[in-house]
């Protein structure tokens, strides 16, 4: 068992945050002794699952409704497995836009280092980039 300062730092969260989603029911098995929380390896995967869908673009009011269906049992794969391609499919469209802002930045840093070598940009005009939507 944990105490919230030690998973605060376990998985490198603040304290409030971790508040936060207790406070949103994230937790629902989390046991208090005496009011304090005791988190237990089931929640720490709990939270590197929250944050993963964070990440992903989900909102707490969806992260709690996949908590819910995960608290609900086999009945819910189907959604739950529905929710994880659609992710995915969101994680790869924006990867895939991030690869074009990676693009240009590298383009940028090569014109750059060549106008510093060159002392102006003169031989540089005719190259140009431009992103793709």
């Amino acid at each position: 068992m944990y105490t919230i300062g030690q998973v605060a730092k376990l998985v490198h969260l603040p304290i409030s945050t971790i508040r936060y989603y207790d406070k949103e029911g994230l937790f629902p098995t989390l046991e208090r002794t005496s009011g304090i929380r005791k988190f237990s390896e089931k929640e720490l995967e709990a939270l590197r699952m929250i944050e993963c869908l964070k990440k992903s673009g989900l909102k707490i009011k969806e992260i709690k409704l996949f908590m819910e269906w995960c608290a609900q049992g086999s009945s819910t794969y189907e959604k739950r497995l529905e929710l994880f391609l659609h992710q995915r499919k969101a994680v790869e469209e924006k990867i895939e836009k991030l690869e074009k802002v990676l693009d240009m930045i590298q383009f940028k840093c090569w014109y750059y280092e060549q106008a510093l070598a060159d002392g102006n940009e003169d031989r540089l005009k005719t190259y140009t980039e431009t992103p793709q939507d």
